[in-house]
């Protein structure tokens, strides 16, 4: 049962965002909510449980002053918010996604998970990014930027997964190239990004299923899912497409996470060596 559970949420996932890739913007949000600040929150959920406990509370104290920031600069100037959202990820993603490889896989990674939505969907990242805050007078130059960026990414990261037959990366990159961009975003981020981090946390906080990993961080889940909902709510009276208020729940939550977990992280228990098993994703 427990081999064929992991199948089951894969193929679960895969039909759920067919779908939404066939429906419109607000059911394509739904998958994207679901998927990003849902399914891909729970590697950050575990930021407090790396901290070494003397520093919980001053990093507690730096994690909500970040959040309450970003959450600021998303309501006053979303314009400029959302290009740094997208940057900070993209450096997070090349720092943490290939911590082996070399600095062109790492930087192509992080370029093509925020930039290859735009290479075959331009027009659909347009009306994204223009709901998201981005000004009229910025979106031509930007999409350009990353249509071309995304498309030589994509091309490179492509040609290396076929090269090291490495289906995670084949799969990541392509359902980022070939998918709406909110649908194709969320699997490439799941896939790529989130359950492999995932899966180094539950190693990490001692966790040997991903059962137990749930169970330790629920309280801080519900809480960052309760926290999302509220932020949404609050940007949902600038933005009632939706697309503000998921990007800027979203980023209050991730830029803290970017910013303030790596400074503690290093001050942490060493890692509990667990006994070795296989990932099941």
């Amino acid at each position: 049962m427990s081999g064929r559970a992991p199948a089951i949420g894969w193929s679960a996932l895969t039909v759920a965002a067919v779908v939404a890739a066939c429906g419109p913007l607000l059911l394509q949000l739904a998958f994207a909510g679901v998927a990003i600040g849902v399914i891909g929150m729970a590697h950050g959920a575990s930021d407090l449980a790396i901290v070494a406990p003397r520093r919980r509370p001053l990093f507690l104290a730096c994690y909500g002053l970040v959040c309450l920031i970003c959450l600021g600069w998303w309501i006053a100037d979303p314009a400029v918010a959302l290009p740094a959202f997208l940057l900070a990820s993209a450096i997070h993603f090349a720092m943490e996604d290939a911590p082996e490889g070399t600095w062109v896989e790492r930087v192509a990674r992080g370029v093509s998970l925020i930039a290859t939505p735009a290479t075959l969907h331009a027009a659909s990242l347009t009306v994204i990014l223009q709901h998201g805050g981005i000004t009229p007078a910025m979106l031509p130059d930007l999409i350009t930027g990353l249509t071309w960026l995304g498309g030589i990414a994509a091309a490179g990261l492509l040609a290396l997964a076929i090269v090291r037959r490495d289906p995670r990366l084949f799969a990541g990159t392509a359902a980022l190239l070939l998918l709406p961009p909110l649908i194709g975003f969320s699997l490439g981020f799941l896939i790529l990004h989130a359950l492999p981090q995932t899966w180094q946390r539950c190693e990490r906080i001692g966790c040997m299923t991903a059962q137990s990993y749930l169970r330790a961080i629920a309280p801080v889940l519900g809480a960052a899912m309760l926290l999302v909902l509220l932020i949404g709510g609050i940007v949902w009276r600038w933005d009632d497409s939706g697309v503000r208020p998921l990007f800027a729940a979203i980023a209050a939550l991730a830029m803290p996470h970017l910013l303030v977990t790596p400074w503690f992280e290093a001050e942490a228990a060493d890692p509990v060596t667990t006994p070795a098993r296989s990932v099941p994703v």
